[in-house]
């Protein structure tokens, strides 16, 4: 059952990133373990850093 569970969170993960939606749980994790006692962003936050990091360029010329 618990294999079950793995497989469809890691579906579910890999979906999100294939349309462009990063995935916070992931994120998460990684500011708990690596950066403990820091501030992380919200849900909102998160989602604008990163789709502004994906679409806007930050200086880089983009075409479209």
């Amino acid at each position: 059952m618990q294999q079950k569970a793995g497989f469809w969170k890691m579906a579910a993960q890999t979906a999100r990133l294939m349309v462009g939606i990063p995935d916070y749980e992931t994120y998460l994790e990684h500011r708990r373990a690596r950066h403990p006692g820091e501030p992380f962003m919200s849900w909102e936050e998160f989602f604008k850093e990163r789709q502004d990091a994906r679409y806007k360029g930050k200086g880089r010329f983009r075409c479209c």
